[in-house]
């Protein structure tokens, strides 16, 4: 982040009080990251190993792919299974050899951990180990955790990302060799322009994890410098660092403020002069401005209460403040990751309450208390909320909807101002006296 960005607002919320909570939590599984991270691995397959509950929680999440054979599964445990009657392993092994045989094209195949699976301790990291010295070279076979037993939704990914780095081939090594590693799955399209605008500032050599194929892997060392795109990836920055990766800390890139001093953190990083980034960024961080500034209209002066679940919340409530012209009441966040969100609670004034964890009926007595214009929440509360005269945003709809970068910003602020919208104009319609017959 250049010096600019950070006289902005001083230490914004780096320093303030966060109040910890320990309660009843309302969460998505972590299985959900599956429905994102299998269009960015197009050679890749997710093998759920789970209940019958984790095929519906993901056929009713990603639709029914009527057109299209999916690329993610479920290894159902049954009960003689659960009961210790079956060899786990050995059924295991026959359900991945049966899937391999009828899917040749599979480069890279997850076994993903649930609750089941995880309760009965099933241990898939040796059955990957076991697997891959089967199937090798033609298939890498790894696992990772997708289970929702204390976890939220978006900790999938940051697990699947975290379990791909120690495969990773060694990297650069001197400072003279430095190269970039983008860390978060993005749309392609999103991905595209991201890509485009690094290599106007001059950064050639851009590697994103995960990689779009097998055969792309790119190598990791002292010479990578790593750039976060989603401020959940706590544990995939840690892996990153294990391999000698440096991190390039700034906020993340939502809206035109926060894109732009992510661009100016990678290109200072990089020895990029400042005055570079600017002319390469200047025509579509007008137009950013532009949208954000016509979405805004109906969000400026209002309040908004964010409920931890997507740990988007941080980087949003300074989006909003910032560019929007809102007030936050509340800033929840399931895990408050400071390394990853420095650059954002430096630029968030000071003012909301900071929240970690959740206690959801604590919560939902401060957010009747302070009855805000918008909360964002899950989806569980939602409905709830709005029976209540609350208007909601879905927070998982800002998970599956491309909102990073210039060209999304205006998407993004529209996300937020849409239900105002709505709740204003039925309130309009409500004052209309009935049509006459």
């Amino acid at each position: 982040m250049t010096e600019r960005f950070a006289q902005a607002s001083g230490q914004g919320c780096r320093n303030a009080p966060v109040l910890k909570q320990r309660g009843q939590h309302e969460v998505f599984c972590g299985l959900t990251s599956i429905v994102w991270l299998h269009r960015k691995m197009p050679d890749a397959f997710f093998l759920v190993v789970g209940s019958r509950t984790c095929a519906h929680l993901l056929q009713s999440a990603a639709g029914v792919m009527i057109f299209a054979e999916p690329r993610f599964a479920t290894a159902i445990l049954e009960e003689t299974d659960l009961a210790g009657l079956a060899d786990a392993h050995e059924e295991l092994d026959r359900v991945v050899h049966e899937l391999l045989a009828r899917r040749p094209d599979i480069r890279r195949l997850f076994l993903v951990g649930s609750c089941p699976s995880e309760v009965i301790k099933l241990d898939l990291a040796v059955a990957a180990e076991r697997l891959t010295a089967v199937h090798a070279p033609q298939v890498r076979v790894q696992s990772y955790s997708g289970s929702g037993i204390e976890t939220t939704f978006t900790q999938g990914e940051d697990t699947c990302l975290a379990a791909m780095v120690p495969d990773l081939p060694a990297g650069p090594e001197g400072p003279e060799a430095r190269e970039l590693i983008v860390a978060g799955a993005l749309p392609d399209v999103v991905e595209d322009q991201m890509r485009d605008l690094l290599a106007k500032i001059g950064i050639e050599t851009v590697h994103v994890l995960p990689a779009a194929r097998e055969a792309t892997r790119f190598g990791v060392g002292p010479g990578s410098r790593v750039a976060l795109v989603q401020p959940f990836l706590g544990d995939t920055l840690a892996a990153l660092e294990r391999r000698g990766a440096r991190h390039v800390a700034a906020p993340m890139p939502f809206g035109a403020e926060g894109t732009t001093a992510w661009f100016h953190a990678i290109a200072e990083a990089f020895g990029i002069p400042p005055e570079v980034v600017d002319r390469a960024v200047a025509a579509p961080k007008a137009r950013a401005e532009r949208a954000v500034a016509q979405a805004a209209e109906a969000l400026r002066g209002r309040s908004v209460f964010f409920f931890p679940d997507s740990q988007l919340e941080v980087p949003l409530a300074r989006f909003l403040t910032r560019e929007c012209g809102m007030e936050a009441v509340e800033v929840g966040t399931p895990f408050l990751h400071r390394q990853v969100l420095d650059g954002d609670l430096a630029l968030l004034d000071e003012g909301p309450t900071l929240s970690e964890g959740q206690d959801v009926d604590l919560q939902l007595d401060r957010v009747r208390a302070a009855r805000p214009d918008l909360t964002v929440c899950g989806l569980g509360l939602a409905n709830p909320l709005e029976a209540e005269g609350l208007s909601t945003k879905w927070s998982i709809e800002l998970v599956f909807t491309p909102v990073h970068f210039y060209e999304q910003a205006g998407d993004l602020a529209g996300l937020f101002s849409r239900p105002l919208r709505r709740r204003d104009a039925l309130k309009v319609g409500a004052a209309q006296p009935p049509a006459m017959p």
